[in-house]
Order: structure tokens, then sequence, then C-alpha cells
């Protein structure tokens, strides 16, 4: 039933997914103005249908729950039956066949029902808070990785818009730098070949720029997929690159908290739900007990249209009490593995802990080697923009060939893409270190 009832959820997500994205932009009351990476995570958050899925989860859960303590509270019951004997029974007396019984018969019953004790309602009442707290931390868990994907898909974003923004400056250098060439090949001050290597060099940018606004697109699918954003809505990241630079520092010298990590808490409230399940088997040697009570209604007639005018009623109450006394050993069997499956989880908790450190260590490291190359790169630009500018006067003046324009041209390109680069490895490294300490904020 619980499989039925996800499939069921998930076909309304998907339809429902289907039809949003199937309305022209204009009816979208969705879009993101001001898609910071901020707002962009935080969008993600509200319409990813992955997060969306697991809130439902959550709410599936709830009911569940609340089903199974229903099973605490009393239980009424009505049943109600009509029987029409066409040849009523016989019984022999004292030796003479006598018939027995009426004709008509009918019966009404009201059934009460109140569990005292039983191990599987005490087991839903004692780890219904646990249960809520893993569809919880399953949530949480989906949120991260939404929030990790969505920031590194942004940054990816931003990438590939400033490398064709770094080609477009680039073409626009060799564009001069062509008709520099040109005007001195008319001039007959150098010959055809710098003309020509500048324009080799001209069509291999232009060619690069097309590329790269080709693998502009696929960026931003795969970021709108990732937020749950309308494929045909416009989406214009907006950010600070000052701002960006600023936030390329981390404190190194902080330390793992196991505590923080959304997987370490899932595994120990996966552990706790183990331990309700070894007392489970262990209240197996409990007896059950329940209260019943009746009360009947009782009509009998032969004749159908005097069946209701009198009543026999009847009533009961009673207590009934339920233990196995052998089952072969079955219920030591249990007890046994269900301690054993608690054990193994220490075993898998000390092999998270080792993962979350190595995962940290890993993430430190990229981290520091990402900013130590984030920050050459940084003052290599520098020196490349010098370098150029100084090529391009003495090759004005007649100092510099052509040749060492365009070794400048390329060299200056170049470091500004690693640069660009290195700022958002630096700040995709950033979070990998932010996921291993288990301080994402979402």
């Amino acid at each position: 039933m619980q499989n039925k009832i996800t499939l069921f959820t998930i076909t309304i997500i998907l339809l429902t997914t289907q039809i949003i994205f199937s309305q022209a932009p204009s009816s979208y009351d969705s879009l993101l103005e001001n898609a910071t990476l901020h707002n962009c995570v935080n969008y993600a958050l509200e319409h990813q249908p992955i997060v969306q899925q697991s809130l439902v989860n959550e709410k599936i859960i709830n009911q569940e729950i609340s089903g199974k303590i229903a099973d605490w509270f009393p239980q009424l019951n009505f049943n109600f039956s009509l029987q029409h004997n066409y040849k009523l029974q016989t019984s022999v007396f004292q030796g003479n066949a006598v018939h027995f019984g009426v004709i008509n018969t009918s019966t009404a019953q009201f059934y009460l029902t109140q569990t005292i004790f039983d191990r599987d309602v005490l087991l839903a009442v004692s780890s219904a808070s646990e249960v809520r707290e893993e569809a919880q931390e399953s949530t949480a868990s989906t949120k991260i990785e939404v929030a990790v994907n969505v920031s590194k898909a942004f940054y990816s974003v931003l990438l590939t818009e400033n490398q064709i923004d770094i080609i477009n400056d680039d073409i626009t250098r060799l564009q001069q730098s062509q008709l520099d060439s040109y005007n001195q090949y008319k001039a007959g001050v150098v010959d055809k070949t710098d003309y020509m290597r500048a324009t080799v060099a001209l069509n291999n940018a232009k060619a690069e720029k097309k590329h790269d606004e080709e693998l502009l697109k696929t960026s931003i699918a795969s970021l709108k997929e990732l937020m749950g954003y309308p494929s045909e809505g416009g989406l214009i990241l907006i950010y600070n690159k000052d701002s960006m630079e600023n936030d390329t520092t981390l404190d190194t010298t902080q330390i793992v908290n196991y505590d923080n990590r959304i997987e370490y808490k899932l595994l120990q409230t996966q552990k706790n739900l183990q331990i309700a399940n070894l007392h489970y088997y262990e209240w197996s040697f409990i007896p059950t007990f329940s209260l019943f009570g009746a009360y009947n209604f009782n009509f009998l007639n032969d004749k159908f249209s005097k069946l209701y005018n009198q009543n026999y009623p009847s009533s009961y109450i009673g207590l009934q009490i339920s233990l196995p006394i052998f089952e072969g050993g079955k219920r030591i069997h249990e007890i046994e593995q269900a301690d054993l499956e608690v054990s193994r989880y220490d075993f898998e908790v000390e092999s998270l802990k080792n993962s979350i450190n190595s995962e940290y260590t890993k993430a430190m490291a990229d981290y520091k080697s990402s900013l130590v190359n984030y920050l050459t790169q940084k003052e290599n630009l520098k020196l490349a923009e010098d370098v150029y500018k100084t090529i391009q006067l003495q090759y004005k003046s007649g100092v510099k060939s052509y040749l060492d324009v365009i070794t400048s041209e390329t060299d200056l390109r170049e470091t500004q893409i690693n640069y660009i680069n290195a700022l958002y490895e630096v700040l995709s490294s950033k979070i990998d270190v932010q996921k291993a300490l288990g301080t994402i904020e979402y």
C-alpha cells in the first residue's frame, strides 16, 4: 500500500511539472527576477521535485505513524445480518424429530475492543519520534545535496559566461591587431605574414567563442534542471565579482564535528530505531492483553412483517490474554539477530567517521591548493596585462615583431581564463569543505 501511495505521489508531481513546463513563459508566476546564488538555491529548495518528494514522504510517514498509533484507541465495530430459513433445522428429542428455530432471524451487534498491551502498537508509540526524525533528516540530506549541486552549477554557468566575455575582449583586440597589421602591410612596413597570423588567431578565437556559447546553453539547462526551473523560462544570473573574490576565504583551522554531518545524525537515528526493534522482539515474551465487549440485538419471528417487533438482546464483556508458549526457539533467534544488527551499527558509525575524516582532509587539501593557484593566477593576470600593453607599444614603435604581439595576446587570454577557472575552482572547493564540515546552510 505504501508503494502504491508513493507511486501515486510521484506520478502527480511529474504530471504537475509537465503541465507547468508546457506553458508559455509569460504564464510563469515563479520566475526569478534576481537570480543570485542565494536566490537560486532557495528556489531549488522550494521547486525541485526531489525535495518536494522528500517532503511528501514526511507527510506519508506521519500519516502511517498516526494510523498505527490509532490501534491503541478503543475500536468500535458494527455488524448486521438478516437470515431467512427455508427449512428449519431438525433434532431428535426422546425419539421424536423436532424442528427448532424460527424462519426469520436478524442480528445487530456493536463490538468494542480495547488494547491494553500489544507489542506492535507499543513499538509504533515508542519509535514514533525517531521515525519522524529519520524522515526529516532524509529531507535535510536531500536539501544539502541540492544546495551543493545548484551552487556548483551556478558557478559553472558563471565560469562559461566569463570565458565568453574574455574571448569577446580578445576578439576585439585581435580585430584591432588585424587592422594594424593590414595597414602596416599596405604601407610596406611588414610583409603579409603578420596579417595572415592575425586572421588565423581571430578565426580561432571566434570558433572558441561559438564552442563556449553552446557550452553555456548546456550549463544553463543543467542549472535549471537542478533548480526545478521552467526550461522555457529566462534565467539571468546576477553576481558581484568583488564579493565572490572575498568569499574565497575560509577558516582552515576548523575541525570536524561529526554531529554536524547529516549522515552521522541519520545513522544514529537508524541505530536508535534498530534498538527499538530489539525491544520489540524482547516484548514477544510478554502476553498480549485486550478487553472486549459486545451488545447484540436479536430479532426472531416466523413472519417477516413482525420480525423487528420484538428484540431479544444479549451482551457480554471479557478479557483476552494471548501468549505463545513454544515456537521452536524462534523468539530467541530473533532477539539475537536484532542484537547483532545493533552491534553492526557501531561498526557503520566508525566507518562513517573514517569516511568523513578522509573527505574533509581531501576537501581541505583541494581548497588550499586551489587557493594558492587562485592567488598565483591573480598575480599572473596583472603581469600579463602589463606585458601585453608594453609589447603593443613596442610593436607599434617597430621594436617588437608581430609574433611577440600574438604571443602576448595568447598569454593574456590564457591567464585571464586561468584566473577565472581558479576563482570558481576555489569557490567550488570551499563548498566541498563546508559540506565535509556539515556547515552547509539552506
